[in-house]
């Protein structure tokens, strides 16, 4: 039985199947996907090319899709983006650029402010993503330094890590078992920071450090990110603490002062609970 079905099975309400596959149409283009065809989404929907087609003519005509005269594809339109910059500003996420740019003009790295959005660490804002267009960057959880600190300091009913889809490899280095994902999700809590070294890609090196409300959980989580001759072992320290000092600064922007950690914690995080065995 396919999603729409179970969901049509399950007693919704009328017409909440067209909204369903209308959001599962949108979706397949979170992968960053380019532009797709009506038997590509058919495809990726389970549908008949006849409803894809149909479902998409409906999203273009409101704006969230758009098609190209020329070759038929789809991809996403207008309404989607400003739908992006709306969250991000209320949010308060817009307020963090400036901080990123500073953090990457002095480290020479890459700087990325993400959020936990289901199995996958989103980057709204920071050199990764193009702001303007109010599109995020998804990112796996377990092969990331962002998705690391997020899983390490995750708020209450996201901690359950058998909850997570089947950990894919990325590169050779990259962490598959659930045991071993524990076991480093301990070492970033004791440390206060995370480390991607090559486990979501060859030739990459990332730091990341959680921004923290004051119940000790990840409002989001920062990194840096260039490459080992960059970030070397020697010099590991000082990015973590320019860091740490970007996401302190960032709890003042983005989080009211009953929701902020304290400053001296912050420095070297600690560990609330993390996630269930």
């Amino acid at each position: 039985m396919t999603t729409d079905a179970r969901t049509h099975a399950a007693g919704a309400p009328p017409g909440a199947q067209a909204v369903t596959r209308a959001l599962r149409l949108l979706h397949c283009f979170r992968d960053n996907t380019g532009e797709l065809t009506a038997s590509q989404l058919a495809r990726r929907m389970e549908l008949s090319v006849s409803t894809a087609h149909r479902l998409a003519r409906t999203l273009v005509a409101a704006g969230f899709l758009e098609q190209d005269e020329h070759s038929a594809r789809y991809r996403l339109g207008p309404s989607v983006a400003e739908l992006g910059q709306l969250s991000l500003h209320q949010r308060g996420m817009h307020r963090a650029l400036p901080e990123l740019d500073a953090l990457a003009r002095v480290t020479g790295t890459t700087a990325d402010l993400a959020i936990r959005g289901g199995a996958h660490a989103v980057i709204l804002v920071g050199g990764s993503v193009n702001a303007a267009s109010g599109l995020g960057l998804r990112r796996p959880l377990h092969s990331t330094a962002l998705g690391k600190v997020l899983l390490a300091w995750a708020r209450p009913g996201e901690q359950e890590l058998d909850a997570l889809p089947p950990l894919q490899a990325h590169t050779d280095r990259t962490i598959i078992g659930l045991a071993e994902l524990r076991a480093e999700l301990d070492r970033v809590r004791q440390a206060g920071h995370a480390l991607n070294d090559g486990e979501s890609a060859y030739g990459v090196r990332t730091a990341a450090v959680p921004v923290l409300d004051a119940a000790g959980h990840a409002h989001a989580a920062l990194a840096v990110r260039s490459t080992p001759d960059v970030i070397t072992d020697d010099r590991l320290g000082w990015f973590v603490a320019r860091a740490h000092a970007c996401a302190r600064a960032l709890e003042v922007l983005l989080l009211p002062p009953d929701q902020r950690h304290s400053a001296a914690d912050a420095v070297n995080p600690g560990a609330p609970a993390g996630p269930a065995s």
